[in-house]
């Protein structure tokens, strides 16, 4: 389609000029790390809650279903409010609404009440998806747009080292103590349950409260510091006549792509403290297998310095397609297999997941010109897939049980090298 007036189509507005952008991106970075550090953290809060309330794996997975349900509710929002008042004040009232629901887990543990811990992850999530519709696209933004791609990958990465660091917190400061057999719960009278349950809970307070207190220095210090301003994203867009994102095949593949690879991540993260735990698999404690789970992530964060590298010289989606094929079948070597084998092939998908959420990103958005930031706000959406797979597949382990479970998260790969090598842009017609 031609387009009668020249516009910008690179994801960069600011134009390669030579400044440096150091100072700035290592400011948002900080952020990056604490979602990561925060998204990471339901995994110690699932086995930990699953113990309290005696809930079977489809209850426990509502932890997820609310907290990444509220990126289907909150991205477009934020997006529309993001355009009209500027990144830097959205990076700030993410900060303070994460700060507001890690301190609503106080009065849910003193209750203590799965609701209210849901709540809690609800506006958790929720200021958390609001920081992320503003500094992904500001980090692929800040700077020109020939290196957008391993920008938001090394950024990434820092994400990776908050969730590897998350699972060594937790598992000292919320699964230190040995929660009691189901059977042994069921034999409970009801006031001895709730003094077990108010006494359990009560190890989240003083982590999440400390996490508040970060939250908020964190936005002061945000909200202090001089980022640079981005006229021509932080306006509005251009209005294109004759142009949809539903015109743009790669963009709808994408946030398929974007849901089965966040479903799946999420998933496996989701279930591998239980799955360490299990007899056949490592037979560890769930304080143990927690700290295991570090493995899982740091892979991530490894893969993903290593991708920012090889993104350069490799095309994005050759790499993309055989880290999604490497992850599905390393999916079926832990399921056909127990002990060791099963358990070091389930962590080690931590690496191959590494570069798939930023390339899939750019991918979905390539070609889009001023459509990016519409294409944007639908691949944000697209992250509630984190909410609904790991929902799915605590269905599927309740019937089937969890060591087999994980042939959903195998389907999602499968998919994503499907995009890697069909998801290809629209062409567009140039103006002459």
């Amino acid at each position: 389609m031609a387009i009668g007036t020249p516009q910008r189509t690179t994801t960069s507005n600011l134009p390669d000029t030579g400044l440096n952008y150091t100072g700035p991106l290592i400011m948002v970075t900080t952020l990056f790390f604490m979602w990561g550090f925060l998204t990471c953290l339901n995994d110690i809060l699932i086995p930990h809650l699953k113990a309290i309330f005696d809930l079977n794996y489809a209850q426990v997975m509502l932890v997820q279903l609310a907290f990444f349900g509220a990126y289907a509710v909150f991205s477009i929002p934020a997006g529309f409010i993001t355009e009209r008042v500027g990144y830097k004040p959205m990076m700030v009232a993410g900060l303070l609404t994460m700060a507001a629901g890690a301190l609503l887990f106080v009065p849910a543990a003193m209750v203590p009440s799965f609701p209210l811990f849901l709540a809690a992850l609800i506006i958790l999530a929720g200021g958390i998806t609001v920081l992320q519709v503003a500094a992904n696209p500001y980090v692929a933004l800040l700077g020109p747009a020939r290196t957008a791609s391993s920008r938001l990958t090394l950024t990434q990465a820092f994400n990776s080292l908050g969730t590897a660091i998350a699972p060594w917190f937790g598992g000292i400061l919320i699964l230190a103590t040995a929660p009691r057999a189901a059977e042994e719960i069921a034999k409970m009278l009801p006031a001895e349950l709730q003094t077990y349950r108010i006494e359990q809970a009560s190890s989240v307070k003083l982590p999440y409260i400390g996490i508040a207190v970060a939250l908020v220095v964190l936005a002061v210090v945000i909200a202090r510091f001089k980022l640079p301003h981005i006229p021509e994203a932080e306006g509005g867009h251009a209005v294109v006549k004759d142009d949809s994102i539903w015109k743009h095949p790669n963009l709808v593949m994408g946030a398929i792509g974007i849901f089965t690879y966040v479903g799946a991540e999420v998933a496996i993260g989701s279930f591998l403290v239980n799955y360490l735990h299990e007899p056949n698999i490592g037979n560890l404690s769930l304080e143990t297998a927690a700290k295991v789970l570090s493995v899982y992530w740091l892979g991530a964060m490894v893969g993903r310095f290593i991708g920012s590298y090889v993104l350069r010289h490799l095309p994005p989606r050759r790499v993309l397609a055989a880290n999604a094929f490497i992850a599905a079948a390393l999916i079926c070597i832990s399921m056909a297999t127990n002990g060791y084998t099963a358990m070091v092939s389930i962590l080690a998908i931590g690496f191959f997941n590494s570069i798939m959420f930023p390339t899939i990103f750019t991918l979905g958005i390539e070609g889009l010109g001023p459509l990016t930031g519409e294409g944007s706000g639908m691949l944000n959406t697209a992250i509630v897939g984190g909410a609904i797979i790991p929902l799915v597949q605590g269905y599927i382990a309740d019937r089937m049980g969890i060591h087999h479970a994980f042939f959903l998260p195998a389907i999602c790969y499968l998919y994503i090298v499907f995009f890697a090598i069909k998801g290809l842009p629209r062409k567009r017609a140039v103006a002459s």
